[in-house]
């Protein structure tokens, strides 16, 4: 049964049938995708592919057929991340990339670029906590892709997400080369949290759920609309309601605490930063309708920026929309978490101006 099974698995790569969309549209994760022939040729970059979300991100992005060109870069270990992933029988070429001397080369002609890097958070930490240091690396990572591939679109993970999306804007700003609709923070773990808890709460079948998350990707800035999800539930009461809300905001909490210090959201952090730069991708390479949940400049709030849903396309953000209407609980949501979101992107903006 093993051996089938493997067989139609290593049939299905090579036919290019590995789907990373989330939609509700699309949901299999095996179905017809792009013939290989047919794809253009995309560059995607992972900086800190040798961390725990970089490995296992590297190895879906490897599987991804739209990728032609995979470099994988940190600080050390990447030969090895590289080797090993390499040997998977897909599409793309893979090369791996070590220390500021090869950031050049890794980045130069990229499409896509992912950022994972910095350090996980421990237990009793704060996002907050990571500030110092993840703050720094993004920093230096985003001077070189301003220098090195300037209209790629950027993926950033690194946390605090509220913080490193306005210091890269800030350093592209300074290089002259920022646009707008090429910088994302990716809040898709925030919307497969929403979507699985929702959907084990509401007994409906996963792979057919949507929810919205917007906001920002810290605690009480992640606001996922509930009242917008779909399939529509009648069985959840407003305790329900608070509950996958409060359960979605800790997600992260939940993780660290379930592996005793000893690690943090790594495999489904990956698993969500490759469902968004596939949606990336797929904008592109020109597929309509490609709408997903992300930490963008925008004018929807007060706030310069604000994760909500966005429209995909040839040259990053098309369209960013609106927030919908909203439950007077989501309302209240709304209103408490601008404050701390808002606290969290001056200082991200300050430290990208004082440094």
């Amino acid at each position: 049964m093993r051996t089938s099974m493997l067989r139609s698995m290593e049939a299905v790569l090579r036919r290019g049938e590995i789907s990373f969309s989330s939609s509700s549209s699309s949901s299999h994760l095996l179905r017809r995708s792009y013939a290989s022939e047919s794809t253009p040729e995309r560059k995607v970059a992972v900086l800190g592919a040798a961390g725990g979300i970089g490995q296992p991100l590297s190895l879906l992005m490897k599987l991804n057929p739209l990728v032609s060109n995979l470099a994988l870069y940190d600080i050390a270990g990447t030969p090895g991340v590289a080797a090993d992933v390499s040997h998977v029988n897909t599409r793309s070429e893979v090369a791996g990339y070590m220390g500021d001397e090869q950031l050049e080369q890794a980045l130069t002609g990229s499409d896509v670029v992912i950022i994972p890097a910095g350090v996980p958070r421990k237990p009793g930490m704060t996002r907050d906590d990571l500030f110092n240091i993840n703050a720094g690396i993004v920093k230096g990572l985003c001077t070189a892709i301003a220098k090195y591939c300037p209209n790629a679109l950027v993926n950033m993970i690194s946390n605090p997400v509220n913080s490193t999306v306005p210091i890269a804007a800030e350093v592209f700003k300074k290089a002259g080369t920022y646009d707008e609709t090429k910088l994302f923070g990716v809040t898709m773990l925030d919307v497969v949290r929403a979507k699985t808890f929702y959907a084990g709460k509401a007994n409906v079948n996963v792979a057919d759920v949507n929810v919205p998350v917007v906001g920002g990707h810290a605690g009480i800035t992640i606001l996922p609309l509930f009242s917008q999800a779909t399939p529509k539930a009648n069985n959840l009461s407003d305790e329900h309601i608070v509950a996958l809300t409060k359960r979605t905001q800790d997600g992260g909490t939940e993780v660290v605490e379930a592996k005793a210090g000893k690690g943090s959201a790594t495999l489904s952090m990956a698993y969500a930063g490759a469902l968004f730069a596939d949606a990336c991708l797929k904008g592109l390479n020109g597929v309509p309708d490609v709408v997903e949940c992300a930490f963008v400049q925008s004018s929807i709030t007060e706030l310069p920026f604000f994760a909500s849903k966005v429209k995909l396309g040839k040259n990053g953000v098309e369209k960013v929309f609106d927030l919908g209407p909203l439950s007077d609980y989501e309302k209240q949501g709304l209103e408490k978490l601008l404050p701390e979101l808002k606290s969290s992107i001056e200082k991200g903006i300050k430290f990208a101006n004082a440094n």
